[in-house]
């Protein structure tokens, strides 16, 4: 067999486009039946409509109305990097880029030093999953969202840098639900 430079470069330019591919199979989990979106009754006092976090609980409430809400559960981040307050979904976007803010590389520059130039959506490191509610506090992006994640596994733990991840699948539903101007509450 003759070895020849186009040979070797081809060769190489495989080997890089699928190194990804390759790099690892897809993981497959099964989803506990008490992850799965469940309506529940709530406050009676909550306004239809909104999105309720509840850090403590690892649980994210779409509230119905008539006391009933649609509980999900979600991750979240470790104590002290979680948003709380009141936000406002002011847009949103099916597989969504990424990109790790200044402040994740300062804390963590080894886990997110080498995506300092961003991840495309659908790429299979990129942790915004599917979808993604990007939440706003007086007009100004509070760089936390609500979105899906390539890792499941994580639901009900403190997991993410601050955000709150869901399932894909369940982030999905979400998404179609909830319309740009949504309040969001997070505690």
């Amino acid at each position: 067999m003759k070895l020849s430079r186009r040979g070797v470069l081809a060769a190489a330019a495989a080997i890089v486009a699928t190194g990804p591919v390759l790099a690892a199979p897809p993981r497959v989990v099964k989803i506990p039946r008490e992850w799965l979106p469940t309506e529940i009754n709530v406050n009676e006092a909550l306004a239809p409509g909104q999105i309720h976090v509840r850090i403590a609980q690892n649980r994210l409430y779409w509230t119905l109305g008539n006391g009933r809400a649609i509980r999900y559960v979600v991750a979240l981040g470790a104590a002290g990097r979680n948003f709380t307050g009141t936000a406002q979904v002011a847009r949103k976007a099916e597989w969504p880029a990424w990109t790790p803010t200044a402040n994740m590389i300062r804390q963590e520059p080894a886990v997110y030093g080498p995506y300092s130039g961003g991840l495309p959506g659908g790429h299979a490191r990129n942790p915004l999953g599917s979808r993604a509610l990007y939440l706003y506090q007086n007009g100004r992006d509070t760089y936390y969202r609500i979105h899906g994640t390539p890792q499941p596994w994580t639901m009900g733990r403190k997991f993410s840098s601050g955000c709150v991840r869901l399932i894909n699948e369940h982030v999905e539903d979400l998404y179609d639900r909830v319309p740009i101007g949504t309040t969001v509450v997070v505690i």
